[in-house]
């Protein structure tokens, strides 16, 4: 079954949509407008419920089908919020708001299952009850498990749970999965070694802080070269390195260092963070110092169910022809949270030969919103097929 016909005509409609939201880029929780707007759409569609406010931001929209014998409950997620990002994409659509902007096609996510709740409101060709889920705060803020805390799985008693993200070098509109670990664990550290700081001509008399943080840098890349099984992945990237003192003749008191951890497993993440504090306090003493770590987990290893993730890439050959094995991606994606409380899988659409995620020259590509579209309400026809 290809691209379904009613999401041709609905194009420019859900187009326009798209445009309008990449024009008014929200980030974080403060999706204000982008939730009202989200919320009056699924009301003119004629959703049996529409709830705001979960996850502090994000909306919720029930429709039946034609019949409930089923009894099956799909979510469908989306999320909504924009990137701290100057736009330079020249767009006559380009961000109004200085300093944000939509560089991870969060607004095209939202667009495409606005139009797909559209359809399946206006259609109901199903048995059971789909739940339309827009969640803000994707970007750091961690909407995803802001939401799941509210209740919202058990509330609508969610059985299933799908999504979707944008693809830039995939084919327009082609699809890729993986099933299993799929997006990474995303975790951070901030690190302050303090030491004795003194003249930059008597070094002597000090417990050099930048010789001490400079080895620790090093020493952190032999997490994955001499700890990790070669074979199970893990980065550890420092980010920022920040001294006491900016003058050239001071050796300073302290440094601090900060930057990310990525992990695909549960047992790498608990080494990294075990090996992290051993190596900067032991690097530490080894100089005379002392190091004060800090840890902090993100969002979770992204997993996709084996089961959900062979519908969901049958579904999308049915749409598009074809499917892609996907990468590992160490990115980190807050759907994690949903699909720790529920069975469910994540898939990637084409966005073309298009700039990266995260640039300010990326724009999501509306070629392919009837794709993506059709892959949600095939989703929802084929797992919850009309009695």
């Amino acid at each position: 079954m290809p691209v379904k016909n009613r999401f041709a005509e609905l194009q420019d409609e859900i187009t326009a949509w798209r445009r309008d939201l990449h024009e008014n880029p929200e980030i974080l929780f403060e999706t204000h407008r982008t939730s009202a707007m989200v919320a009056e759409k699924l009301q003119e569609f004629g959703c049996d419920e529409v709830v705001t406010g979960i996850g502090r931001t994000g909306v919720v929209g029930v429709i039946k089908g034609k019949s409930d014998s089923s009894g099956k409950v799909i979510g469908l997620r989306a999320d909504m919020d924009a990137l701290p990002i100057h736009e330079a994409t020249g767009l006559d659509y380009a961000s109004k708001t200085p300093g944000a902007m939509h560089a991870c096609g969060h607004d095209g996510h939202t667009a495409m299952l606005l139009g797909a709740a559209k359809y399946l409101s206006e259609n109901r060709n199903f048995d059971g009850t789909v739940v339309v889920i827009f969640q803000p705060a994707e970007e750091g803020g961690g909407g995803g498990r802001e939401m799941c805390e509210d209740g919202m799985m058990d509330r609508w008693n969610i059985q299933e749970v799908y999504g979707m993200h944008n693809w830039p070098g995939q084919p327009v509109g082609k699809f890729a999965i993986r099933p299993g670990s799929f997006f990474a664990a995303t975790d951070q550290f901030d690190i302050t070694f303090e030491g004795r700081g003194g003249h930059a001509a008597k070094p002597h008399e000090t417990v050099d802080t930048t010789v001490l943080a400079a080895q620790a840098v090093l020493a952190l890349q032999t997490i994955s070269s001499r700890n990790a099984d070669p074979i199970d992945q893990v980065v550890v990237s420092v980010t920022s390195f920040e001294t006491s003192s900016k003058a050239f003749n001071v050796i300073p008191q302290t440094v601090r260092i900060k930057g990310t951890v990525r992990t695909m497993s549960k047992d790498m993440r608990d080494l990294a963070e075990k090996r992290i504090n051993e190596i900067c306090n032991g690097v530490a003493a080894t100089f005379g110092g002392t190091a004060d770590v800090t840890y902090i987990r993100g969002y979770p290893v992204m997993v996709n169910s084996e089961e959900q993730t062979e519908f969901a890439a049958a579904v999308a050959r049915s749409v598009s022809g074809d499917c892609d094995d996907a990468p590992l991606v160490m990115g980190g994606e807050d759907f994690a949270f949903m699909l720790e409380e529920r069975p469910g899988a994540y898939i990637l659409v084409g966005n073309g030969d298009t700039a990266m995620v995260h640039h300010p020259e990326y724009n999501f590509n509306d070629e392919a919103i009837p794709a993506g579209c059709s892959w949600w309400a095939e989703i929802v026809e084929q797992r919850m097929p009309a009695a």
